[in-house]
């Protein structure tokens, strides 16, 4: 070939190869969409804290608001007026019960699913008639021996079905603090005295249990302030100089000028807040 056609030939080999560079092979893909990843559930037994019950019907409890917050699919199984001994003898509440009680399915929900929470908020109605029994502290101590063994054999069933999920024990702010400022009791700021010690020995005997079980305990007496000494004062906007901890408790409960143990929505978005800090 003589020498300039060869040079030609090259030449348009090249511009052959830098014109027309190669297209990679896209990567294939699926003709059908992934399956979105399976949410985790949240099961909440207990009593009308975990409803959201209150004077003006029912709104949003703590469960909810944890369970929102936590992209958590919640199963609320809780009664209003549930005591510890019903958690498995009465029928669960809520859309998810199915004429179950509330142990049987809370183990329902949990056995093979995804589990991420329970919380167990229980024992205001076994101990609320002892504020005003004769002797308030015998009748507390008596009470809570019987929540103490409920509480116990709750936690076991919930192992049994979810070993490893995590558990969260809840107790409630000490509504009776309020006592000290409604005129539904003449004798309130005895009874306010009195619910600190009822609620302390209360709440470090049921802690013990739901260590014993590898569950957390959120005390939400100790983060609402119910064990503030009644000698800490500050003025309260309706009740004048009144005791910290009381002015608190008026604030995330009705009981104060209704009379009623429910939280506010402020009171369900601290039990919430405890519920999270519990780890």
């Amino acid at each position: 070939m003589p020498r300039f056609a060869l040079v030609v030939a090259l030449l348009m080999a090249l511009v052959a190869c830098t014109s027309t560079p190669s297209t990679p092979t896209p990567a294939p893909t699926s003709s059908s969409p992934q399956p979105p990843a399976e949410q985790q559930v949240y099961v909440s037994i207990g009593d009308s804290y975990a409803t959201g019950f209150g004077p003006g019907g029912t709104g949003e409890s703590f469960a909810q608001i944890v369970a929102r917050k936590s992209d958590l699919k919640l199963v609320n199984l809780a009664c209003n007026g549930a005591t510890s001994a019903d958690l498995a003898t009465k029928p669960a509440c809520g859309p998810d019960a199915a004429g179950k009680t509330q142990l049987d399915g809370a183990a329902e929900a949990l056995r093979g699913r995804k589990a991420g929470l329970v919380t167990v908020v229980i024992g205001g109605n076994d101990l609320a008639p002892c504020a005003l029994a004769q002797d308030p502290l015998q009748c507390a101590t008596t009470t809570v021996a019987g929540i103490r063994t409920n509480v116990a054999a709750t936690l076991t069933r919930l192992r049994e079905a979810a070993p490893d999920v995590k558990i969260v024990g809840l107790t409630y702010p000490d509504v009776f603090l309020g006592a000290w400022v409604n005129p539904s009791f003449p004798n309130g700021k005895n009874i306010a005295g009195i619910s600190v010690k009822m609620f302390q020995d209360f709440n470090a005997t049921i802690a013990a249990e739901y260590r014993k079980a590898g569950a957390k305990f959120a005390d939400v007496t100790d983060s609402t302030g119910g064990y503030g000494a009644l000698t800490e004062l500050t003025q309260d906007p309706k009740y004048g100089q009144i005791p910290s901890s009381v002015a608190k408790v008026c604030t995330l409960t009705y009981f104060c000028d209704r009379t009623d143990v429910h939280p506010t929505p402020a009171g369900h978005q601290a039990i919430a807040d405890a519920v999270t800090a519990a780890g």
